[in-house]
């Protein structure tokens, strides 16, 4: 009797497995700063199950004093209806972490970093990235 009805369950869920899964999809890629100094990959977070990271995988100054390359600066653990936040944005500008929240707004990637509350913060918006620059290459 108790078989049935986990297996009716169970079938009933299947169909909701790729759609928990895609919550990630409309921000997973390559994405590059408004400056276009740098790329950053967003995908799901590697040595945190469930979350969402971005890491710097291209840099102008690769290679010198300078590069960002590797860095992450954005850890979120929590999708809020399109909005990722419960999480920190770091500054490789000042080297400070911020509360923060990434969302994505149009074509575009929006990660605002803020103190307190998110009025009193800045936003960095991204646009998407098909391919990685050829040079400078990040090790």
């Amino acid at each position: 009797m108790k078989t049935p009805l986990a297996l009716a369950a169970a079938l009933l869920a299947l169909p909701l497995a790729p759609v928990l899964a895609a919550d990630i999809a409309p921000v997973q890629g390559l994405w590059l700063t408004a400056d276009q100094g740098a790329a950053v990959k967003v995908m799901p977070c590697a040595d945190n199950a469930g979350a969402l990271c971005g890491t710097i995988v291209w840099d102008k100054d690769a290679g010198n004093a300078h590069d960002t390359c590797g860095t992450r600066i954005f850890q979120m653990s929590r999708d809020d209806g399109g909005t990722w936040r419960d999480g920190w944005v770091f500054d490789p500008r000042d080297g400070k972490k911020y509360k923060g929240y990434v969302r994505r707004k149009g074509d575009d990637l929006n990660i605002r970093a803020y103190v307190g509350t998110e009025v009193l913060g800045k936003t960095e918006q991204l646009t998407p990235l098909s391919a990685l620059p050829a040079t400078p290459h990040c090790s």
